[in-house]
């Protein structure tokens, strides 16, 4: 959307969104339809090698992660309490709270040299005018972003919890779509919106499509047991979960080119960026693991599942069919 916006404005990020989007949407929302109305012809087993593939898609991200965002003792440190803080005392207030407090950890800890960020090349897709537009976006998404638990709240309705938890996950994802996990499966889970072992099962599904991993909203919203459900309630989940996405572009191209220079800023971001990985490394641990890893079988087939995505470089979608295929073999031979 970025792209898009810096190029065409708003129709640019409109176009950007919808081919980069759709495509991996449209195939989530049938597969969703598909588990709904003929997943007892789909053998158990399958659907349980899509719940330990994505135990090594995500243990692959926490990796991946970890080396890039925690590179010394006070990431690693954050990144570890991060983890501790939401396992302890799971919940979205909580996943809230220490992205709060690792920003302000990360401005008292982290000094970027003022240097390296002066050194930056500039931007040719950032936006130097629209800076009234900008404003204007920025205060929507507050707006929203308050005003939609308040308005749940007060009128109990289905359908707008459902955008509330949506937008809300979107708003609060920092460090890659991952770490968007967590954020969902406390919200739809508990709730009894999403059962579990079909919030696994689409995750290691959407590892086999193209295009972004919010894809997976889709899915979620065509699940759905409350208010919509199929093609309705999945068009409402992809747009709540992407809406907080557009609305920040909006807001921050005007001023891209002061934001990613400004020092406290980019240490903020850095303590950001170490406790998400922690965030991550819960949800590794609680849903993933805990939803997928039943027995030493389960922990073989996702030890091969991360050794092929991490060593072997085999794209996604191959160690989701491979993973449950071999799921489903393992379950008829023993």
């Amino acid at each position: 959307m970025g792209l898009g916006m810096g190029r065409r404005g708003y129709r640019g990020a409109l176009a950007a969104w919808a081919g980069f989007t759709l495509p991996s949407a449209i195939v989530m929302v049938l597969f969703a339809l598909g588990l709904a109305r003929h997943g007892e012809l789909l053998p158990s087993a399958v659907l349980h090698g899509l719940e330990i593939v994505a135990v090594a898609v995500v243990a692959q991200a926490v990796w991946g992660m970890a080396r890039s965002l925690c590179a010394d003792a006070p990431r690693v440190t954050l990144m570890a309490l991060a983890a501790c803080l939401a396992l302890v005392m799971p919940g979205a207030a909580m996943q809230i709270g220490v992205i709060v407090a690792a920003g302000l950890a990360g401005l008292r800890w982290f000094r970027p040299e003022q240097s390296r960020a002066d050194e930056l090349a500039d931007d040719p897709h950032a936006v130097g005018r629209g800076r009234r537009a900008g404003i204007i976006w920025l205060g929507v998404f507050g707006a929203c972003l308050i005003g939609l638990p308040i308005l749940t709240h007060s009128l109990a309705a289905p359908t707008l919890a459902v955008i509330d938890a949506f937008f809300r996950a979107g708003a609060l994802v920092f460090g890659g779509g991952h770490v968007v996990l967590p954020l969902l499966q406390a919200a739809v889970v508990p709730n009894g919106w999403v059962d579990e072992q079909a919030f696994l099962a689409g995750y290691g599904a959407a590892q086999a499509v193209p295009g972004p991993l919010f894809t997976f909203a889709a899915f979620l919203g065509a699940s759905l047991q409350v208010g919509l459900s199929g093609w309705s309630g999945g068009l409402l989940c992809l747009v709540a979960i992407f809406a907080p996405s557009f609305m920040l572009i909006a807001a921050a191209l005007p001023f891209w080119e002061v934001l990613r220079r400004n020092v406290r800023l980019r240490a903020a971001l850095a303590g950001v960026n170490a406790a998400v990985v922690g965030l991550l490394l819960a949800a590794l641990y609680d849903p993933v693991w805990t939803g997928a890893i039943d027995a030493p079988r389960d922990f073989a087939l996702a030890m091969l599942a991360f050794v092929a995505l991490m060593f072997w470089r085999w794209p996604p979608w191959s160690v989701v069919v491979a993973g449950s295929l071999v799921s489903w073999l393992v379950s008829v031979l023993l």
